[in-house]
């Protein structure tokens, strides 16, 4: 007899297995786009400061300053989030396995022997 498991199927504390991951990814979809536009940013303060003195150059250093702090952050926030959904998946995944800890055994049995394959092959 075998048992078909899908990647909706409910935790024992009633949430879909799904719900987790896909906030996962749209934390790190975040947290990509974020990194691009900080970097984008250092590249425009560092392409407008070659020529800057002074006062001029001060307010660049401030607001290059300004823009870490709003990155570190956004970036705090973020990993804070997929920290959070983390904990809610692996919480999902142990009441999965003591409800049905033969599957389990199986699952995992069944992708040591992929990977043991996939490496073996190299």
């Amino acid at each position: 007899m075998t048992t078909k498991i899908s990647a909706a199927e409910t935790g024992a504390n009633g949430q879909t297995l799904e719900a987790p991951r896909a906030a996962v990814a749209a934390g790190a979809t975040a947290l990509s786009h974020e990194a691009h536009n900080f970097l984008a940013d250092i590249e425009e303060l560092v392409k407008a400061t070659t020529s800057l003195t002074g006062d001029d150059l001060a307010r660049a250093k401030a607001k290059l300053l300004e823009r870490v702090a709003a990155a570190r952050a956004s970036v705090e926030k973020v990993g804070g989030a997929i920290a959070d959904r983390t904990r809610q998946a692996a919480k999902a995944t142990d009441g999965f396995v003591h409800e049905r800890p033969w599957q389990a055994i199986g699952i995992g049995a069944a992708l040591g022997l992929l990977l043991g394959f996939a490496l073996a092959r190299r």
